[in-house]
């Protein structure tokens, strides 16, 4: 039975999730809810448009201000200097409309795209959602990005409008505006007054701006989102997404995210990145929970106390923040009432299974992995809370998504149907949140498609009873003495090391045996980097791993490179350990 446990996978350790706080998953069998699943009876769930039609932010927000949850707390936002607001699901009703009226005084309008750059604060949120009242298209870009992807992306994505703060407009915009030729707007979201004819006061505008607005006709395939992800060569590719993607992220949110009505829900992701938006804004809104959103930058204690105050139930953060946790050590319960907390989740870069072990020891809950991409627009695959977690799996396909193990050749896509081989990673296209293109950039958006395949270019194997098992993005694999070495499986077990907080693994170009494994490995709180402690974590991979797999060489870094969304960038390391061109570098993180 898929989900279960057969004697073919009687070596692979589960972690059961009966252990933690018991909720009656929302998905209780997996199995069956695949047979009986239609993207039809999700629709039916949702309310649609008066007259026709589906629109995200009347999903999100309207429909729940006019019914029960109208005075429930929509959106909790923390402040980094200790202030607090609060916005009811009626109260973001009335500001998302003003904020849609203020776009249409402007001129702006259908498809028309509305740029953000800002912290996490209220207005952040009220402008996506106006926007997308409006049926402008909401594009929100990472604050910590300087002022070069600033102008690539606003240029690259005709930005009309950018809301930001005054600090950011001085910091990162004012000195490149003469760039931006096809902006008419800059709204500062703290400027008591306009600046000028073109960067104008938010606050103002807003209340001047009537609370009443009408969302016009919107079509499910009206372009919605506009999410910018960088690939390994070119410029910064703009994935275009829908209003139908919100049955994507009801059905995620339902199912995956497990959310039931009294929920306190919590996503540290920032929405310049599109876990943020499609799960730090739209997917809470959509099943009515109170979601809480925090200002400022990570901090472990902090994280704690917003976990433990706020009495968070669900929570979805990313390895990076994960391992940064782990490396602290300690028993944050021994500080902390985290007895609300019944759902960890990951996104970002595959979890290692130290990882998943390591939250189920400090919270009592194991944290389940799920993959998908900037291009799905949502969760594919992921570790549902019914079904036992196999750690250091993506898990299983969502309800209503075909996935499949192929290989790619002259002749096409085939597929690999007998377990354990490893392959490329496909999805039967089609699914809602798909996206629609790559903005400006079609023959690109043509190569992610193969005979009704999307080819997400990351390499996995699949095992007997179906669930999916990282191996690597297709330009990371290593190719070692005829072996291909897939980098995650190797960055695994090196931090299952008592000494490792973090790895990074490249394949380093050899003469002999074509690439070596080559690790860069940094190190947990109190560890001195030695000639001893070196040999111990090659010895302790080469026992693990093999002599075949296990990295010949290991550098200490005090810091990996990552991107903002956590991921670490191999790319990086291989051009700095080769002496090749850096390319984009918009991403990296600080």
């Amino acid at each position: 039975m898929v989900g279960g446990r057969s004697d073919a996978a009687a070596m692979i350790p589960f972690i059961d999730s009966t252990a933690a706080q018991w909720v009656r998953p929302n998905l209780p069998d997996y199995a069956a809810a695949c047979r009986s699943f239609s993207w039809e009876s999700v629709l039916a769930e949702l309310d649609g448009l008066p007259g026709g039609g589906l629109n995200i932010a009347h999903e999100a927000v309207d429909r729940h201000a006019r019914g029960r949850f109208r005075d429930r707390v929509a959106i909790r936002c923390l402040g980094a200097m200790g202030d607090r607001r609060e916005l009811s699901f009626a109260e973001l009703a009335v500001e998302s409309n003003r904020f849609a009226n203020v776009l249409r005084a402007l001129g702006v309008g259908r498809g028309e795209r509305v740029f953000s750059l800002s912290r996490r604060v209220p207005e952040l949120y009220i402008a996506a959602l106006g926007t997308l009242k409006n049926t402008s298209v909401f594009c929100p870009l990472f604050p910590a990005f300087g002022p070069g992807p600033i102008v690539e992306r606003l240029v690259r994505g005709n930005g009309r409008v950018l809301v930001t703060s005054s600090a950011l407009y001085r910091e990162k915009v004012a000195g490149v505006i003469d760039q931006l030729p096809e902006l008419r707007a800059l709204l500062l979201t703290d400027a008591p007054d306009h600046w000028d004819g073109k960067v104008l006061s938010l606050p103002r505008l807003m209340a001047e701006a009537s609370g009443v607005f009408r969302i016009p006709p919107t079509d499910p395939e009206d372009m919605a989102l506009l999410h910018f992800t960088s690939g390994t060569t070119g410029p910064p590719k703009a994935a275009v997404h829908v209003h139908q993607a919100v049955l994507l992220h009801y059905a995620t949110g339902r199912d995956v995210l497990d959310l039931h009505s009294n929920d306190v829900f919590w996503c540290t992701a920032d929405p310049g990145w599109v876990t943020g938006t499609s799960y730090g804004i739209i997917a809470p809104l959509l099943h009515g929970v109170t979601m809480v959103v925090d200002e400022a930058d990570f901090d472990a204690e902090r994280w704690y106390r917003v976990l433990a105050e706020q009495r968070v139930s669900v929570w979805y953060t990313a390895p990076t923040a994960i391992r940064r946790l782990m490396r602290l050590g300690g028993d944050p319960r021994e500080r902390h009432d985290l007895d609300a907390l019944r759902l960890i989740l990951s996104v970002g870069e595959p979890l290692n299974p130290e990882a998943v072990r390591w939250g189920e020891r400090t919270f009592g809950v194991p944290i389940r992995d799920n993959w998908w991409q900037t291009e799905t627009g949502g969760i594919m695959i992921a570790n549902f809370p019914a079904c036992e977690i196999r750690p250091g799996s993506m898990g299983l396909p969502l309800p209503g998504i075909e996935a499949a193990i192929v290989r790619v050749g002259e002749n096409g896509v085939e597929e690999i149907e007998e377990p354990g081989i490893e392959g490329e990673l496909a999805l039967r296209a089609n699914w809602p949140s798909m996206f629609r293109a790559y903005l400006h950039d079609d023959e690109r958006y043509r190569k992610c498609f193969s005979r009704g395949w999307y080819l997400s270019g990351d390499r996995a194997k699949r095992d007997a009873e179906g669930y999916y098992w990282f191996v690597g993005r297709g330009d990371d694999i290593i190719k070692t003495a005829g072996h291909m070495v897939g980098p995650f499986e190797v960055e695994s077990v090196l931090m299952e090391h008592p000494a490792v907080a973090e790895a990074g693994v490249i394949g380093k170009p050899d003469p002999l045996i074509g690439q070596v494994v080559k690790a860069f490995v940094s190190l947990k709180e109190g560890c001195l980097p030695t000639e001893e402690l070196r040999r111990s974590i090659l010895g302790f991979a080469r026992k693990r791993l093999g002599s075949a797999v296990a990295p010949k060489e290991i550098a200490f870094s005090e810091g990996l490179p990552r991107t903002r969304s956590g991921k670490i960038m191999r790319r990086l390391l291989r051009a700095r350990e080769l002496g090749l061109a850096e390319g984009d570098l918009s991403t990296l993180e600080d």
